[in-house]
């Protein structure tokens, strides 16, 4: 004890600052080692004495700097002293008033280890309130040194903890002792404004405690002690702050600002406009520091900022703010640390918001660079996604695995976060554009150059958010779905997506069709189910359900062309109504669409649930959605309709659309509907004041309707009236090609194979083609162009005949000739009665219908021109066929197409084309006026041969130039192969005839003969009308033609050059024997005979090789074909398979050995074996042979062929 006294009075005895230091720590080090309160009592017994007596404050300094000393080094010394020697606290506040900083300074630390005690701070809490709040807060404000400023804020600090403390120094009054003290600050709140003061300061140090006390001010109440701080302008000065790069005091100001958000005033005094600037730039500075939990701060102050800052109040004044904030949210999303990237999508968020960003020109092209730098960064935190399932597979998936699971499930949560922030980031982008719609300003750049383009458009903008929503957004919520399913995310996600309707107009539809067509539907109706039953999930199920009825509204604005305003607001009404409360799982809606109301009391809710389902299952279906089990849905319908039937409650015209429609493309899985139903389903229908206000174009509706004979009898005919008179599908969904749709609206001519099943639709067909306007007629006959050229073995000749001859005529009548080339239907209907024809099995003969239709197609053409081409090739075709199919002794086919003046006149005029018209760029091509000409040379070569046979009377004469034909067969290269074909009919006709005909009158070409020398050779005068030059000419022509052939291919041209120069040697043989023999033995045959050898098959079994040799071996031509080579045939023929010849070969074989057989070739008895089992073998095949060989078949393949390029064409 007396060494404690004597260091005790030494203490106060030193006026050498070191010594003084050394004397309180011995004193400390001793009472600490000691371990007895006996001797603290002692030191403290002193000190109050020592206090008590000093004539000066400034000697109490060694007391108070040994106190504070003790208390550091004892832990109960503080309540000691205030509890056993509290007189002490009186010399405190003296020392408070002293006029010596230094003795402050050792004051304040002494106050704030008391205060720090919780026996300190409930013992002097009266002291705090009557004496000292005045006094510390005037210390404080007029404190000059940094000793002094660091220990009243470390006393601040200690008092801030206690709420009551708190309460005391914001709402400190001034007393009239403190009026009267200049120095005192002013303000009725002097704690803001003295916490201003320092953070004017150079001193970082202090500026971070003081912002440190702001902060701890206010965490105690923002609302009732920030506006102190607001109207003391202290937002100004920290915002100042965030200038530096000292880590602790940014932070403390981000805390204070973080607060000071809270408040509404901060925003309405224009603090944030003020500061946002600062705030932008410490954010940039801050992310070079590697502080996570600095970013995070100052990531969280940007994003209430951004999101309390009032709509009234611009925040971004300046254009390169914006730019540099969103500079930094793109840094910060893409920060590798999960936790900072979370709270900057928070901020991109906030920022998406119109008042933020609405001075032009809007950032566009900004913006979306940010939301692909926040999307693509959450995809890459997504789980990868396994499988590419539709929408209601993957949440079926996750309900299946995960049936307790409703929140992230497996994936973490911050992960998790992140994906809920995007998805708002996302649908607030959405949103903006969606107001700037209504903001002429936002629409372009108004900066941008004339007459150049500007990619900052809010066109582009939307059409970016709907493009990155389908390649990046859809996908990666789907892939979340694989693990786990939140109500939040599916709301936020469900609540874009029908924001995104209204973000391109034009794109609503397609976009609609997406999202039905990948299942959209489905995932909704799981998400209600699961989530929004029993009236939980309020928000989810009221998103979803305006989702679902903004979906079906829009899918029936694309699906529906006949749509009424009337039909779009009941159903809208009925959506409205019903979903919300539609909350079943998917096999309790199917039950609940089988369920019957009571007898007496119709329920109506029962009746809007089961309409909103049948409507959500129709869009589906639509879509190829198909998630209910067909045969169930088959039945669930049926049931509904016979409900609904028994109650006498007719459906409205949608919903019974959207039933028949669900009924027509689950038939397959299902039973055939019954009596009953086919008889509830007629009833309805028949209530209908018009069925198209039912119909969709649907093939399988279609065969719906006309697989039931008690729906195809009542409504066939408008059903298929409907169906070709609707729009082409093909063209009015064009833009199906990037979204995938379905492929029932997209299937081609899908009426065939139901008219393949059930030919008794052709007579509803060709009713249509008498009853519908114009372009049905065009649609029904084009269809039935298609089935009669793919079906050929459908035989329906005797069915169509008669009804294409009432039709015929029913359209001559109706027009003139004026108006016959302007009919459409016409030359189709005139190409379909030719079909028919080539469906005519054998020959016939003539009937009373063919009769007519003869009469009718001729006096046709009889009124068209030359240039009518479409009229006349399906015409001329027609009575070509008719000529060669009726029987022989049918003279009367003959004599109705002689008797037709003009319609010989307009073959006249068809051949006479022939040599004015332009020698084709394209010799193998036919063009229809070639074709035209083809089909006229064949008929004329027909007739000319059936007017001799018949010896039928002629009214009107043909006349033709022989040296043009003869010119057309020697300059081939300027005429089509067809063309040359058909010419070479036409001369073999006149060749078989020996030119004398009374159809034809046969002329020379006068200017040419007066031109050449006159030849008078007894062989001229025999061949009349043909001269021996032009007999060499025509046959060099002929031969170099069949080498042409062979290089070709072409098996119809040399068919056509054999036969002519068969006949040509026979008219020659009648006319002239040696000129015919001279002919037949020149050199150059057995050339081209080697020649045609030498070709692809190297074989003698060719048809064209057999005539030829036929040819030779009649007129006994051994220097052209010898003995040996007519046994080499024999020998080939007979090691051949005869049944796998052709029919050609077959003919030529047959005829070669005929000829062998009659000529005077010696033969060996074995080969004349031979020859006669081959003919026997043969035999059966000649009258097949035989039957066609004048018939050029080529023709009607390349008929046939326009018509197929014609249909494409249309």
């Amino acid at each position: 004890m007396h060494l404690i006294g004597t260091l005790f009075g030494m203490l106060h005895s030193v006026e050498d600052s070191s010594a003084l230091n050394l004397f309180v720590e011995v004193l400390v080090r001793l009472v600490v080692e000691l371990k007895s309160e006996q001797y603290l009592h002692c030191i403290l017994g002193e000190s109050q004495k020592e206090l008590c007596k000093a004539t000066t404050m400034r000697s109490s300094l060694p007391t108070f700097s040994l106190l504070g000393k003790l208390a550091d080094a004892i832990p109960g010394f503080a309540d000691i002293l205030v509890v056993k020697h509290n007189n002490v606290v009186d010399h405190l506040l003296m020392g408070l008033t002293y006029p010596n900083e230094g003795i402050k300074a050792a004051v304040c630390y002494l106050y704030s280890k008391l205060y720090s005690s919780p026996v300190g701070t409930e013992q002097l809490s009266g002291h705090f309130e009557e004496r000292l709040c005045g006094v510390f807060l005037n210390t404080l404000g007029c404190a000059q040194t940094k000793e002094l400023q660091v220990n009243c804020l470390g006393l601040l600090k200690e008092l801030l903890k206690s709420d009551h403390f708190v309460s005391i120094l914001m709402n400190n009054s001034k007393t009239e002792e403190e009026t009267e003290n200049p120095n005192f600050l002013e303000g009725e709140n002097p704690l803001p404004l003295v916490l201003k003061k320092l953070l004017l300061t150079r001193d970082e140090m202090i500026q971070a405690a003081s912002s440190h006390c702001m902060a701890a001010v206010l965490v105690h109440s923002p609302s009732r002690y920030a506006p102190a701080f607001i109207h003391a302008d202290v937002p100004e000065f920290l915002f100042e702050c965030l200038l530096c790069k000292n880590e602790i005091l940014i932070w403390s100001v981000y805390c204070c600002l973080l607060l000071l958000t809270e408040e509404r005033l901060f925003f309405s005094k224009c603090h944030t406009v003020y500061g946002i600037e600062s705030l932008v730039r410490s954010l940039q500075g801050v992310l070079l520091l590697n502080n996570v939990e600095l970013h995070k701060q100052g990531l969280l102050l940007f994003t209430e900022i951004l999101k309390r800052q009032p709509v009234e109040v611009k925040l971004f004044t300046n254009r390169g703010v914006c730019v540099e904030a969103i500079d930094v949210l793109m840094e910060t999303v893409n920060c590798p640390v999960l936790d900072v990237a979370v709270e900057a999508v928070k901020a991109v968020a906030a920022f998406l918001r119109k008042d933020h960003l609405s001075s032009p020109p809007v950032l566009y092209e900004e913006l979306q660079k940010l939301l692909e730098a926040v999307l693509k960064r959450c995809a890459d935190l997504s789980p990868s996604q396994s499988s590419k399932r539709h929408a209601g597979d993957l949440l079926f998936s996750v309900s299946q695995s995960h049936p307790a699971n409703r929140n992230l499930g497996r994936v973490p949560q911050r992960q998790g976060q992140f994906l809920l922030s995007t998805l708002e980031s996302f649908r607030n982008a959405c949103r903006l554009a969606v107001e700037f719609q209504g903001d002429f300003m936002a629409q372009e750049n108004a900066f941008t150059a004339p007459n150049s383009e500007s990619k900052d458009t809010l066109s582009n903008f939307s059409e970016f958010l709907l493009r990155i929503c389908d390649s990046l957004c859809i996908p990666m919520v789907m892939s979340y779905l694989e693990t786990a399913v939140s109500p939040s995310v599916t709301e936020v996600f469900i609540s874009t997506l029908n924001t995104l309707f209204t973000v391109v107009p034009n794109m609503r539809n397609k976009f609609s069709k997406k999202l039905a067509s990948s299942s959209f539907i489905r995932l909704t109706l799981e998400l209600k189910a699961r989530f929004c039953s029993v009236q939980s999930n309020p928000v989810l199920n009221h998103t979803c359900s305006s989702f679902l009825c903004s979906l079906c509204l829009n899918l029936y604005s694309a699906t529906e062309k006949r749509r009424t305003s009337q039909e779009e607001q009941e159903m809208s009404e009925l959506l409205q109504k019903g979903l919300p409360q539609l909350n079943y799982t998917i096999a309790e809606s199917l039950l609940l669409l089988s369920e019957t109301p009571e007898h007496f009391f119709l329920d109506q809710s029962l009746c809007s649930h089961q309409q909103c389902f049948i409507l959500l299952l129709y869009f589906a279906y639509t879509f190829g959605d198909r998630f209910v089990p067909d045969a169930e849905l088959f039945l669930a319908v049926r049931n509904f309709l016979l409900s609904a039937q028994d109650h006498g409650d007719c459906p409205p015209s949608h919903i019974l659309r959207a039933a028949l429609y669900l009924l027509a493309v689950c038939q397959d899985k299902g039973n055939a509907l019954d009596m009953r139903s086919l008889t509830t389903i007629r009833r309805m229908l028949d209530n209908l004041p018009d069925l198209s206000l039912v119909y969709v174009h649907c093939p399988l509706l279609l065969k719906f309707f006309l697989c039931y004979p008690e729906l195809m009898g009542r409504f066939g005919h408008q059903v298929l009236q409907l169906w070709f008179s609707w729009e082409d599908c093909k063209q009015t969904e064009a833009e199906e090609a990037d979204f995938g749709t379905s492929s029932q609206l997209n299937s081609a001519d899908p009426l065939l194979p139901i008219l393949k099943s059930n030919s008794s639709i052709l007579l509803i067909l060709l009713d249509l083609v008498c009853s519908s306007s114009v372009e049905v007629a065009w649609k029904v006959l084009m269809t039935l162009r298609t089935f009669l050229e793919i079906n050929e073995d459908v035989l329906v000749c005797d069915l169509l005949r008669s009804q294409f001859l009432q039709i015929l005529q029913q359209l001559l009548v109706e027009s003139s000739s004026a108006t016959l080339q302007a009919n459409r239907n016409l030359p189709i209907l005139l190409s379909l009665l030719f079909l028919v024809q080539l469906r005519s099995k054998g020959i016939r003969e003539l009937d009373s219908t063919d009769f007519k239709l003869l009469h009718q197609v001729s006096n046709l053409c009889g009124k068209c021109r030359p240039r009518d081409t479409d009229l006349l090739q399906p015409s001329l075709n027609f009575l070509y066929w008719s000529l060669h199919q009726t029987t022989p002794c049918s003279q009367q086919r003959v004599a109705v197409l002689l008797s037709n003046v003009p319609l010989l006149e307009l073959l006249q005029k068809v051949l006479e084309c022939t040599w004015r018209q332009s020698p084709p760029s394209r010799p193998a091509y036919l063009s229809s006026e070639d074709a035209l000409l083809c089909s006229g040379w064949l008929l004329v070569a027909s007739l000319l041969l059936y007017q001799h046979r018949y010896n039928t009377e002629v009214h009107q004469t043909l006349s033709v130039d022989l040296t043009e034909v003869l010119n057309a067969v020697v300059f081939r290269n300027k005429k089509p192969i067809l063309l040359l074909v058909s010419i070479l009919q036409f001369l073999r006709a006149l060749l078989q005839q020996n030119f004398s005909s009374l159809l034809v009158i046969v002329g020379q070409d006068t200017a040419e003969s007066a031109t050449q020398p006159q030849l008078s050779s007894q062989q001229d005068t025999a061949l009349h009308p043909l001269a021996m030059q032009q007999v060499f000419s025509l046959v060099v022509s002929l031969q170099n033609l069949l080498v042409h052939v062979q290089l070709q291919k072409d098996l119809l041209l040399s068919r056509a050059v054999v036969a002519c120069l068969e006949t040509l040697v026979e008219y020659l043989y009648v006319k002239n024997q040696d000129v015919a023999l001279h002919i037949v033995s020149q050199p150059w045959h057995r050339f081209l005979l080697f020649t045609l050898l030498n070709g692809g098959q190297k074989s003698f079994l060719q048809p064209e090789v057999l005539r030829l040799i036929t040819l030779f071996v009649r007129y006994q031509s051994r220097n052209i074909i010898s003995q040996k080579e007519i046994s080499q045939i024999i020998h080939e023929a007979a090691e051949a398979n005869i049944a796998e010849l052709p029919e050609a070969t077959s003919c030529a074989l047959h005829r070669f050995l005929s000829q062998i057989q009659s000529s005077h070739y010696q033969l060996e008895p074995e080969q004349s074996g031979i020859i006669q089992t081959l003919l026997d073998r043969l035999l059966g095949q000649k009258t097949t042979c035989v039957k066609h060989q004048d018939i050029v078949y080529p023709l009607i393949g390349d008929v046939c062929g326009r018509c197929n390029r014609g249909r494409r064409d249309a």
